[in-house]
């Protein structure tokens, strides 16, 4: 059962490293065009797509990110967004009020639809012989992106893809033994047995690379306590109308 569709999507990496070779439009252009075939809620279509190739705006973008050099050596880097402004503007040829930004459901659309559609850019780029690199670091400083890339009401950063040939070789990066992220009928919480094996495959996983052995869980365990708010969402989204004021008290 196994084809060309299949083998590229199991074959992912994610690469940090690019060599001095521009994507060609033709091919960026392709890019975009799969990702709008992406599926979407009521077929809104609530994401939109920025691509940053201007240096200076790549330095920038690398330095709200994290300072993560490869979104300003990448040759593209795409920003998905979450997009309810031309939901607004059809509201307004419509004679409706657009009230959906109220609603926290409206991040939950926009973020899936945004995160749909990236997924079909990453299978398009790796299937045209591109290497990719996702980066949520772009929601790190949100208000400072907001206005480097003039986005209106109503639209927000949600993540960022470096795209370029790639100018590395990497090992297959190992994952979750597939029982722990596939469940049947109900969810099964009895997981404590996966984590610890695939804390010995990542372990080996690291030792291949030459980088120092941790555990996956350490790895996670650091991140999110160290972590309890990620960047500043918290404040930009009600500037860009998204109150959520209508939750159930």
């Amino acid at each position: 059962m196994n084809n060309e569709v299949i083998q590229t999507l199991m074959n992912h990496r994610s690469y940090r490293k690019y060599a001095a070779r521009p994507v060609e439009p033709d091919k960026l252009r392709l890019i975009a065009e799969v990702a709008q075939a992406a599926p979407s809620w009521v077929n809104g279509q609530q994401m939109t797509i920025i691509a940053v190739r201007q240096e200076e705006r790549k330095e920038r973008l690398a330095a709200l990110s994290g300072n993560q050099r490869h979104v300003a050596e990448a040759p593209v880097f795409l920003v998905f967004c979450l997009d309810f402004y031309r939901t607004k503007l059809a509201c307004e040829r419509e004679g409706k009020p657009y009230e959906a930004a109220r609603d926290v459901d409206a991040l939950l659309v926009g973020t899936a639809d945004a995160g749909i559609a990236m997924g079909n850019a990453i299978a398009a780029a790796e299937s045209l012989g591109l290497g990719i690199i996702p980066i949520g670091g772009i929601r790190r400083n949100t208000g400072a992106v907001i206005e480097l890339l003039e986005l209106p009401e109503y639209v927000f950063p949600v993540a960022g893809l470096c795209i370029g040939y790639p100018d590395e070789e990497l090992p297959k990066k190992p994952r979750l033994p597939l029982e722990a992220v596939f469940h049947e009928e109900r969810y099964n919480r009895d997981t404590e047995g996966y984590i610890e094996q695939y804390n010995a495959a990542f372990r080996e996983y690291l030792q291949a690379a030459g980088q120092t052995e941790r555990d996956w869980s350490a790895v996670i365990a650091h991140f999110y306590s160290l972590n309890p708010q990620y960047g500043d969402a918290g404040r930009t989204l009600p500037q860009q109308g998204f109150t959520c004021d209508n939750l159930e008290k």
